[in-house]
């Protein structure tokens, strides 16, 4: 169990404590330990009694609580409010915006035990005639259960990428099972995912199915099987159709009719290579197989070499503890150069994102002077660029003084604050941020969090032509929660030579990792090294910063 798993249990004994009224005191506490831990990197599970209460911030009665849940999966206070709580109110806990009390008022005194029963609520409008509630608060819990709903059968590419690649090898292991390979949506690399699917090469389905049957690791229901919770789709083929089965079931369906009807001889393919050659197309990568252009660009010969994960130099948008990271400048430093980086950018948050410790004026300074200091030693080797994720205030302008943005290195310019927006407001504020002459790349863009938090709504064509105009720079944000700008609109700002920076968003070292989720959806808008900006050496990142400043 992680420590981001120990802290959603404290964080949930703290909401179901107080939607029971339990005591302010203890409730606080909990919820400390929550925030608290959620921080620590090094792994709490197993650690005893004693170690775990010489840890900061950890008192007695918390490292007993987790000794607790490590030898019996729980803890008895908690299992005494879940059994006391109803299943459908505790989902209605995880509705943005509506805090424990409120949820009390939902149970308690409208009589609603689940989601459905809310949302028909809030469509009779009864939700809003409660105290504390009202229109705007009916209609965006309704918005939010009607996305919870649409969600519900979507899953995370990076939660389910181990898994998937673990069933991998497991099926890899059968008898009956000559080749094994992914397929679908995973092999495509969609950022959601509804299923986890797979090709198998047999001459033996019968007793394929009796191995499969027999695993304890699958679980076989009515429509598929369920591995570890993901539901699995399997597909078997013969030796001599693998080839076109694989490449059919790696492809949306009106990519493949366009290759499969320009051939105009049947014949069996080895190789999916084959198939292309054979349609007189360019070998096409799975994740480019969406109909998504992809033909037009190979008509122009225009299919570029994609990106990959070994292309990136350095990650440029990042957080240490000089706001709401958990480690230093340094130490970040340090990894980056282990991993053969050339460069690290810092973006602490700004003054205005109090909540997340942003830098006043004067911290500014100071962070600049460390940063210089770790810079000389260095040398030509690596350097640390000094940077800063500005926040885009409500009217547009950035959150520091041009006297202060022109002490950065790059602004990565990002909206944090009021994202209820419409589409003019979203866009007069992004507009006003790209044509500031500081900023150097738009973080972010919308705002969303997959399957979590729609983002705000913009015009995509119109901001991609403000960077184009401004010569602003458009952020991946790696964070696989976001990966945002979306894929689907990267190809657009390729052709208008708006060039794209993969960022991690990390607020510790593992955070670097998330890149790899970037590259695996830029891929799919077309990507290649050339315009990615963070895939450029140290020297021309310096002369680019150096050139936007002057």
């Amino acid at each position: 169990m992680s420590n981001s798993d120990l802290a959603d249990i404290f964080k949930l004994y703290a909401d179901l404590s107080e939607l029971h009224g339990g005591n302010a005191f203890k409730i606080k506490s909990f919820a400390s330990a929550s925030f608290r831990i959620d921080k620590i990197t090094d792994p709490l599970f197993g650690k005893s009694v004693q170690e775990l209460e010489n840890i900061e911030g950890i008192g007695k009665s918390i490292a007993q609580k987790i000794d607790e849940i490590y030898k019996t999966g729980g803890f008895k206070e908690l299992q005494e409010l879940m059994d006391a709580t109803p299943e459908g109110v505790r989902d209605i806990m995880r509705i943005k915006g509506i805090g424990p009390k409120k949820v009390a008022m939902i149970w308690k005194e409208m009589g609603v035990e689940s989601v459905g029963e809310l949302l028909y609520a809030c469509k009779e409008n009864r939700l809003a005639q409660y105290k504390g509630f009202g229109l705007k608060t009916q209609e965006s819990v309704s918005k939010q259960i009607e996305f919870i709903y649409a969600s519900a059968s979507f899953f995370h590419y990076a939660k389910v990428y181990q898994p998937a690649q673990d069933l991998l090898a497991e099926l890899r292991l059968l008898e009956c099972a000559d080749r094994v390979e992914i397929c679908g949506e995973l092999r495509r690399k969609l950022e959601v995912l509804q299923s986890l699917e797979y090709i198998i090469e047999t001459d033996d389905e019968a007793s394929l199915r009796d191995e499969l049957s027999a695993c304890e690791w699958l679980e076989e229901t009515e429509t598929g099987y369920v591995y570890v919770g993901y539901p699995v789709q399997l597909y078997t083929s013969n030796k001599t159709n693998f080839a076109q089965q694989w490449f059919e079931l790696s492809s949306v369906v009106a990519h493949r009719d366009k290759v499969l009807s320009a051939i105009s001889v049947k014949a069996s393919f080895a190789q999916e290579k084959e198939i292309y050659e054979a349609a007189g197309f360019p070998f096409m990568e799975p994740e480019l197989r969406e109909n998504n252009g992809e033909f037009e660009r190979a008509a122009k010969g225009s299919l570029p070499q994609l990106i990959t994960y070994s292309d990136l130099k350095g990650p440029l948008h990042n957080h240490s503890t000089w706001s709401d990271g958990l480690h230093t400048i340094e130490t970040m430093a340090n990894w980056c150069i282990e991993k053969g980086y050339s460069y690290l950018g810092m973006a602490d948050h700004s003054k205005s994102a109090f909540y997340a410790n942003g830098l006043s004026e004067e911290r500014v300074i100071k962070q600049q002077e460390e940063i210089a200091k770790l810079n000389q030693g260095f040398g030509d080797k690596f350097k640390i660029f000094a940077g800063i994720e500005c926040d885009i205030l409500y009217d547009g302008k950035l959150d520091y003084e041009a006297d202060v943005l022109k002490t950065f290195d790059y602004v990565v310019a990002s909206v944090h604050s009021v994202l209820k927006m419409t589409e003019e407001k979203a866009m007069s504020r992004l507009i006003s941020a790209i044509e500031n002459p500081y900023t150097t790349i738009l973080g972010h863009p919308t705002g969303r969090l997959l399957l979590m938090r729609e983002g705000y709504p913009i015009n995509h064509q119109k901001i991609i032509d403000a960077c184009a105009a401004n010569g602003v720079i458009l952020e991946l944000n790696a964070n696989p929660y976001r990966l945002d700008i979306d894929w689907r609109w990267i190809d657009y700002a390729l052709n208008k030579g708006v060039s794209i920076s993969i960022n991690p968003d990390a607020h510790e070292v593992n955070g670097f990792l998330d890149m790899f989720y970037g590259i695996e959806v830029a891929r799919k808008g077309f990507l290649s090294k050339e315009m990615c900006f963070n895939a450029q050496s140290k020297e021309f990142l310096m002369a680019h910063f150096a050139k936007r400043k002057g």
